[in-house]
């Protein structure tokens, strides 16, 4: 399905400003259709004199008018001509189609930027019967007429209100209507009842909103700054207010007329229970951080034991041992730091592998020098792959330095291939190499091998390099590492 960038582009020549402006039309006229009750159609000039529907939009408190997908679409002969003339002169304009049993009513509207019309905007709907409409409905079209006037003139769309449009009020959520100094004009059944659930007793209509609000903050200490300039409808922001607990989404669209803020134009929501299930995921995701934390500081207290058992102990081996659990129970303790710091359970392992290279490079030879080289990039990668990939990495590199290189001194190379959650990688070293046909037994190859078997659902095999040294090579799995905030 064509984008609206698509028929911007492929329409006449529109500079990038307009282009802009008319995206951030598409983007907030669902306002505007619901208001109206109507469908809304954007209309973009051609090269050849004609039209193109660039956009549409369907109102959510009235049946649409269409129910095919009108993009691409051009318009008839007296259509087209009644948008142009609307392009020239940049006036509103009316019109009444009959076809057959239906009637259709349409509103042509210009489109203007910066003192240009650069398209035209149709408000459609069905040709209104003898039902008389309700005081509800009165006050939708009034609102509607209005922020259609401002269309005509460049005075909307406003810019995008504070904070991401998700979950912004809808219409149909609740409606106040404000004049030039905050008193209330009208407000809409669901409006009514948002502001009575916060502690507003009596009637709205008539009261300056700004006095009621305050009256029940006066004991309430966490309020948003922006609260006041949207209460009084003088800035197109969004904001939040919470009392007894219940919490109301605002949002503010300052009606103008020809540069001059005649009302405003209030929608709420109340967004309680959202707010609710946001509190207990953050109380979640403070926990989950909390127990990483916790595990993290328990593993370092292991560590320290071991290395305290490790210098205690008369027997070589068993102080080899022990360093080399010491060493492992380390590099696990690093992904549970990272995890402690992170919002989900997703690790930068490029930053934790860095850390955990130099803890193995360093405590395999602590009086040597060996360097560690590290090519490519691992990405994020998922809580669990995290731990499983820290240990056999660092295991590998160990081995490399202990038992591959002289002297323990040379170069330690590791090569990361990513390819979604496909991992391959090379640890790779330049000493005495295998010897042909020995076969690894030791107990840091049977970790290796078990995990990444078991755990990393990959495979891993040793080969010397033909230019001297050790090449090894692990094909992992990462699986599916978890958005933020999923939980299992």
């Amino acid at each position: 399905m064509p984008t609206l960038a698509n028929m911007i582009a492929a329409a006449a020549d529109v500079e990038p400003a307009d282009a802009e402006w008319l995206h951030q039309l598409v983007g907030d006229w669902q306002v505007v259709a619901d208001l109206a009750f109507a469908d809304l159609v954007l209309w973009l000039p051609t090269d050849d004199g004609s039209f193109v529907v660039a956009a549409h939009c369907r109102p959510s408190t009235a049946g649409t008018v269409h129910y095919d997908d009108i993009v691409g679409d051009t318009p008839t002969e007296p259509r087209r001509q009644l948008m142009n003339q609307t392009l020239l002169d940049r006036g509103i304009h009316l019109r009444a189609e009959h076809d057959g049993e239906r009637g259709l009513r349409e509103v042509v509207i210009p489109v203007v930027h910066d003192g240009r019309a650069v398209a035209v905007l149709t408000r459609e709907s069905a040709l209104p019967t003898s039902r008389v409409p309700s005081r509800l409905e009165i006050s939708y079209m009034e609102i509607a007429d209005v922020l259609c006037a401002m269309m005509s003139r460049g005075e909307f769309p406003q810019p995008a209100p504070t904070g991401s449009r998700r979950g912004a009020p809808r219409v149909g959520d609740g409606l106040v209507r404000l004049d030039a100094e905050g008193r209330v004009l009208y407000a809409s059944p669901n409006a009514v009842s948002n502001f009575h659930r916060l502690g507003v007793i009596g009637e709205l209509k008539g009261a300056v909103l700004a006095e009621l609000v305050t009256a029940l903050l006066e004991e309430h200490t966490n309020v948003d700054e922006a609260l006041a300039v949207v209460v009084m409808g003088r800035a197109p922001w969004r904001t939040d207010i919470e009392a007894r607990g219940v919490a109301l989404s605002l949002r503010a669209v300052p009606l103008l007329d020809r540069g001059e803020r005649s009302g405003a134009l209030l929608l709420c929501r109340d967004v309680t229970e959202v707010r609710r299930r946001e509190r207990e995921l953050l109380t979640k995701d403070a926990t989950i951080r909390e127990i990483h934390h916790r595990v993290k500081n328990n593993l370092q207290t292991v560590s320290a034991l071991l290395r305290l058992q490790a210098r205690r102990s008369p027997n070589e081996e068993t102080r080899a041992a022990l360093g080399e659990a010491t060493r492992r129970v380390a590099t696990i303790a690093l992904v549970h730091e990272t995890l402690s710091q992170n919002l989900d359970e997703v690790v930068n392992f490029d930053e934790v592998f860095g850390r955990a290279l130099r803890l193995a490079a360093d405590v395999a030879s602590p009086d040597s020098s060996v360097r560690t080289v590290v090519e490519g990039t691992f990405g994020a990668v998922g809580a669990e792959a995290a731990t499983a990939l820290a240990v056999v990495l660092t295991e590998l590199v160990t081995n490399a330095v202990e038992h591959g290189l002289q002297s323990r001194s040379g170069t330690v190379t590791v090569t990361a291939e990513r390819d979604g959650l496909e991992l391959t990688v090379r640890v790779a070293d330049d000493g005495v190499g295998l010897e042909q046909g020995k076969v690894l037994t030791g107990l840091g190859t049977q970790i290796v091998s078990t995990i990444v078997t078991n755990e990393l659902h990959g495979s891993i095999h040793w080969a010397p390099r033909p230019e001297g040294g050790t090449e090894v090579v692990l094909h992992a799995h990462l699986g599916q590492a978890r958005p933020k905030g999923a939980r299992g």
